[in-house]
């Protein structure tokens, strides 16, 4: 896979936080051979191993969103976004960022002072290895989130101008659109 460039500042923290989270699946891999090694071949199981990889795997997932909006590559609907003109993709760009912010200033908004509360009292997990993952991961949403935004205007404003990408949906709809304009014409008018 070839990675998207990186276009400012936003780019840069987001391909940071990819880097480490890039790493952490082979750590959680790592404690799950180790754990399945003391479980079953010296009958010593571990109190750490699933809750460390519960942690671990709940940070990958919140960052591997924000790098997938960085890279371009979340779900789009692309019959609908490509067969329009590109004035109407960027209503439907400005639209989406848009309610992304909504919903971003909703989570944060609504969810601060759980996550500040879980933070300050550093709350566990409440089992035998008790890692905080409510304190860390809690807050950990809500930056991820805040970052979410950021990378969604700045992927907005860098893309404003660029022409649109073609991909193999749109070419297909290049050719039916031609063969379209070709059965519309009179016959005497074809290059048939």
């Amino acid at each position: 896979m070839v990675e998207h460039e990186r276009t400012g500042i936003i780019d840069l923290i987001t391909w940071g936080f990819s880097r480490v989270a890039m790493w952490a699946p082979a750590f959680v891999v790592a404690i799950m051979f180790y754990e399945v090694v003391m479980r079953y071949l010296f009958i010593r199981p571990t109190l750490w191993v699933n809750e460390m990889s519960l942690w671990v795997a709940g940070g990958i997932y919140l960052t591997a969103g924000l790098y997938s909006l960085q890279q371009r590559s979340h779900i789009r609907i692309f019959i609908i976004y490509d067969i329009v003109p590109r004035w109407l993709q960027r209503v439907f760009d400005l639209l989406s960022v848009f309610c992304l912010l909504v919903f971003v200033f909703a989570v944060i908004w609504g969810g601060f002072g759980e996550a500040w509360a879980k933070l300050m009292r550093w709350e566990t997990f409440g089992t035998a290895f008790d890692p905080p993952i409510p304190a860390t991961i809690k807050p950990l949403i809500l930056i991820t989130l805040f970052f979410l935004a950021l990378q969604a205007v700045s992927n907005l404003i860098y893309d404003w101008n660029r022409e649109a990408e073609k991909t193999e949906i749109a070419e297909d709809v290049e050719v039916i659109r031609a063969s379209l304009g070709s059965a519309s014409e009179p016959a005497e008018n074809r290059k048939d």
